[in-house]
């Protein structure tokens, strides 16, 4: 492992460029998720390396299930399924090789039932897993956490489960998609667009932003430690 000062304990990652490189390179537009697909393994090989405890990866927003076209969200959920059907039947796979406690998070209701119970059974399978912890953000949107949050805290009220006067922000936290997981350190972006289009709208107040020009199957390992250098140079004030 290599030990880098300052470095962030939690990283979010909006993996924008995927069907941008498909273009260019003219193939079809879908076909550049696959590459992106295995740009996650990558990212967690050098997390791992770095000592990185958390990622959470922004890998299809709630706008995107609204929005894409049918062939090619069936194309992005024909990956997931068989990157989730080797996890489940490989013990050799990078999540069982590197102890990686795997969840996903977000509106998972809407997707495939199929794909619903793949992700529950590799959630059970990594759960005992504490080496590394990876959030893939699926059908996600960050609005979208609070509000349901805020329909949570709302019933255990109406249910007399939880006292009004013991909600705070640090409870508010735990009925969060990432369940009171510690904030994002750094959000990175590729592509060369410089927002953070509905992701981890709570939890990203106060989180470092690195905004990378190349297509997110282009991230190198060199892109990614500059990004943790220039976090590391960064002076954290925190509305301060």
């Amino acid at each position: 492992m290599i030990v880098i000062l300052n470095t962030p304990e939690h990283i979010g990652i909006i993996p924008d460029g995927n069907r941008r490189l498909a273009r260019r390179l003219l193939q079809k537009p879908w076909k550049g998720h696959e590459w992106g697909f295995e740009k996650i393994k990558k990212i967690i090989e050098w997390s791992r390396e770095f000592g990185i405890k958390v990622i959470t990866i922004y890998t299809l927003s709630l706008e995107n299930l609204k929005g894409r076209s049918k062939r090619e969200l069936n194309y992005l959920f024909s990956i997931a399924r068989k990157e989730l059907d080797h996890i489940m039947e490989n013990n050799d796979n990078i999540i069982h090789r590197n102890r990686v406690n795997l969840k996903f998070v977000g509106r998972l209701d809407l997707l495939p039932k199929d794909l619903q119970e793949k992700m529950r059974k590799v959630s059970e399978l990594t759960k005992r897993y504490s080496k590394q912890y990876i959030n893939l953000a699926i059908a996600y949107g960050g609005r979208q956490d609070i509000v349901n949050a805020v329909k949570n805290i709302a019933s255990d009220v109406s249910m007399g489960k939880l006292l009004p006067g013991r909600i705070n922000e640090k409870l508010f936290r735990t009925y969060l998609w990432t369940n009171g997981q510690k904030d994002p350190d750094l959000i990175i972006r590729t592509g060369g667009e410089k927002r953070l289009s509905n992701f981890l709208t709570f939890q990203s107040t106060y989180s470092e932003l690195v905004f990378v020009d190349c297509l997110w199957p282009e991230f190198s390992k060199k892109d990614f430690v500059n990004a943790i250098e220039d976090y590391k140079q960064r002076k954290r004030k925190f509305g301060k």
